[in-house]
């Protein structure tokens, strides 16, 4: 039931270029495993990154019914009612695990912000992606995932101001890309544009969604 987690990473590593030689199917987690580790929350969808002797040992859990889900109703045949939720909870995890790879693979230290707001970007990239790619569904998908988004009750406050914060710049950045890439119809560009800015720091990051908004 992981296949389409191999497909997410297969698409995100092809489409930043990176290659984190890293199978997410090898590091998946089941309920056990990480129950097992004593975490204060549980959500639906979790990395786990402990560091080690030998460098940072990673872990992602997908609940098991998203991934049932998944394989019911198979989001690359069609992404509706059925399986979008379940997909976007698919894609934040693959988003997670690829990032926090590439960031140890180059030795980079990467903040839990950091990878809420890259997570952010790929789930509405990755939607957009799916279908076709017109100012309509760009503006459709912005309004689900950043307007009409429900934050979890058990999110302590500063985890609600880090997606808070995540979300709204987020937002920022995806209206710029709307604006500046998908109107035009620039998709080349804007592939450009996001293999650029995943290359950024936090900080780059920051700086570059305050430039274009």
């Amino acid at each position: 039931m992981s296949d389409v987690l191999t497909r997410l990473q297969q698409g995100l590593e092809t489409l930043y270029r990176v290659a984190t030689g890293l199978p997410v199917e090898r590091f998946l987690l089941d309920a056990a495993g990480r129950d097992s580790l004593g975490l204060a929350r549980a959500p639906r969808e979790q990395l786990v990154a402990v560091e080690g002797d030998d460098g940072l040992d990673l872990g992602l859990f997908v609940d098991a019914a998203v991934l049932t889900r998944l394989a019911l109703h198979d989001p690359g045949a069609r992404l509706d009612d059925h399986n979008t939720g379940a997909f976007l909870y698919a894609v934040e995890g693959v988003s997670h695990f690829v990032y926090a790879a590439v960031c140890a693979q180059r030795d980079r230290t990467v903040s839990a912000l950091e990878l809420e707001l890259q997570a952010e970007i790929d789930k509405y990239v990755t939607c957009l992606l799916a279908g076709e790619a017109g100012t309509a569904t760009s503006a459709a998908w912005r309004q689900r995932l950043f307007d009409d988004c429900v934050f979890d009750d058990d999110l302590d406050a500063d985890e609600r101001d880090r997606y808070r914060v995540a979300n709204h710049n987020a937002r920022r950045y995806t209206a710029s890309l709307e604006r500046r890439f998908v109107a035009p119809r620039r998709i080349g560009a804007m592939l450009d544009e996001l293999r650029r800015f995943y290359r950024l720091t936090l900080g780059g990051k920051l700086d570059a969604i305050h430039r274009a908004a």
